[in-house]
């Protein structure tokens, strides 16, 4: 056999195969599977030369390394050089004020203070901080903060003048600025339109700092078991660089998913000339092939916890307001036709039944024009559709990506402000896409939540709220089924079904190791499991204290 052989002995192997076959012992030969045994430990009926290696698995779960079809590995990196507004760190807007303050006394006049994830529900104010409030502490440095949705953001005084956003600027397309009791500028900004002329003038990363921003983020994904994973929006030319660069140089080793987002691939754009197979070889040249092209990316809608997702109904609260549409449909439609004629798979924003029900539209009319198989179109989060925008999503062969955690850490929120009770039991219709044999899977959407596939695989078959409240138990799935959203799903979603998603002869030697074995515990300790090492192509790329020998 091969110098690069390795043995996995005396595991309990969930191979998550289509009959869901339990394993003992697996052989890795030149980074790919080449054999399975039900037997723990089949080293008398092989031949294994002196330079194999042999892992003892000590009765842990070894599984398929987890594929995270949807999160925001870049900006989470990034982020973490930023002031933390988050809640519960912070409890009011005094606290977030404080630490803008103490940020303000390290930097010079006139440098740009940064800071994200605040959220106005968590906060006992109970509202968004506005542009007085960052310039009480700090009137000589643009100021800039984001939501937790990453849809809205506040800026100071000084930052809304550096844009030349003043109270008689026209609202923009595709958000707004929010306004006063008194029609006057409060610093809120909603969705991109509005973020827009704020962001474009703080100044870039760096490609080396984005490069040691994947870097670091990428050892947290390993810590959790993911081999693959998805950036969700490549937004310019500068981060697709560092991601490729971060692969080829293994310095991010995950196998890594790339959605471009739609404007480069426009007309007279930097890619508005490539097909995705251009692109696509483009980027596996220039990553040494550890990265792909996953889609083109949009927007249709932004956040609900926002107030911004589209929905056919009005808010629960908020009787007047029904969120916003990004693209006028005619538009939107045209584009879609565009990248679907050109062989572009196509990856949609959708929280809002309105927007979720707008992106089928869309896809409708181009597989009308371009019938087409197979194209595996996508809707992201999927937060609130309907069981006709089920249904619709299975006839069309539209698959789902589901932000399951949405349950945990916005599903009480949901219930009493967004959506009201019976809204709000039915987000994240699983048991509605198994049922209809949708292909789904689950994600994190970190930043916005914590990274870890394990415990959105207990958001998906508990549904429990931070108030410890069952969300919509009828919406629940079993744990195999949620598993399998996060491994042979997640391989059939990026078309990569023959190579990972499994552990099944010729496939990739992408694995994780697990303390527990989430189909015997209870379920409600799906979460507490921990991850004890991670494995690409046969090789250990995580150990928890040396936990893998």
């Amino acid at each position: 056999m091969s110098e690069k052989t390795t043995l996995f002995i005396n595991g309990h192997i969930l191979t998550m195969d289509e009959k869901n076959r339990i394993a003992g012992s697996v052989l890795v030969e030149n980074k790919r599977i080449i054999q399975v045994w039900d037997e723990f430990d089949p080293r008398n009926t092989i031949n294994l030369d002196k330079d194999s290696k042999i892992i003892d698995l000590n009765k842990k779960t070894l599984l398929p390394g987890f594929i995270d079809t949807h999160n925001h590995i870049l900006m989470y990196g990034l982020l973490r050089k930023q002031v933390d507004c988050s809640s519960p760190s912070n409890n009011s807007i005094s606290d977030i004020l404080s630490r803008i303050k103490a940020k303000a006394s390290e930097m010079k006049e006139s440098e740009w203070i940064l800071g994200y994830g605040y959220d106005d529900t968590l906060l006992i104010d109970n509202r968004h901080p506005t542009k007085e409030d960052l310039d009480l502490v700090a009137p000589k440095n643009p100021v800039f903060i984001t939501h937790i949705s990453g849809h809205l953001a506040v800026a100071n005084s000084l930052a809304l003048r550096y844009a030349g956003i003043s109270n008689s600027t026209p609202q923009p397309d595709a958000g707004h600025f929010g306004k006063d009791e008194q029609d006057k500028l409060n610093g809120v900004l909603y969705e991109p339109g509005a973020m827009g002329p704020v962001q474009q003038l703080i100044p870039e990363y760096t490609l080396e700092d984005m490069v040691a921003a994947l870097k670091n983020a990428s050892q947290e994904y390993l810590a959790q078991g993911i081999t693959t994973n998805t950036d969700a929006a490549v937004t310019n030319i500068q981060q697709l660089e560092a991601h490729l660069i971060a692969a080829k140089t293994r310095k991010n080793p995950m196998r890594t998913q790339l959605m471009i987002m739609h404007n480069l691939l426009r007309k007279n754009e930097i890619y508005g000339d490539y097909s995705p197979s251009q692109l696509n070889l483009e980027i596996q040249q220039r990553s040494g092939n550890l990265a792909k092209l996953d889609s083109a990316k949009m927007f249709q809608d932004g956040s609900i916890q926002g107030l911004t997702g589209a929905l056919r109904e009005p808010y629960h609260q908020e009787s007047h307001t029904y969120g916003e549409l990004i693209h006028k449909q005619r538009d939107f439609q045209e584009e879609v036709l565009d990248l679907h004629q050109r062989g572009f798979r196509i990856t949609t924003h959708g929280n809002g039944d309105r927007a979720i029900g707008s992106i089928l539209d869309a896809y409708g009319y181009a597989l009308e024009k371009v019938p087409k198989s197979g194209h595996n179109h996508r809707i992201e989060h999927v937060q609130t559709a309907t069981t006709e925008d089920i249904q619709r999503m299975k006839e069309m062969n539209v698959a789902g990506s589901f932000f399951i955690n949405h349950v945990y850490y916005w599903g009480d929120r949901h219930e009493k402000i967004f959506l009201g009770p019976k809204r709000a039991r039915r987000i994240s219709p699983l048991a509605e896409a198994k049922d209809h044999e949708l292909l789904f899977t689950l994600h994190s959407d970190c930043p916005v939540t914590p990274i870890s596939p394990l415990f959105s695989v207990w958001a998906a078959v508990n549904r429990k709220t931070r108030e410890g409240k069952i969300l919509g138990p009828e919406q629940r799935i079993d744990v195999i089924t949620s598993l399998k959203a996060m491994t042979i799903y997640g391989a059939k979603l990026i078309f990569d079904e023959e190579n990972t998603g499994s552990i099944e002869v010729g496939k990739k030697a992408d694995f994780v190791v697990l303390d527990k074995d989430p189909l015997i515990i209870d379920p409600q300790y799906i979460k507490d499991i921990q991850v004890e090492s991670t494995f690409i192509d046969g090789e250990i790329v995580y150990n928890k204290e040396e936990s893998v020998r």
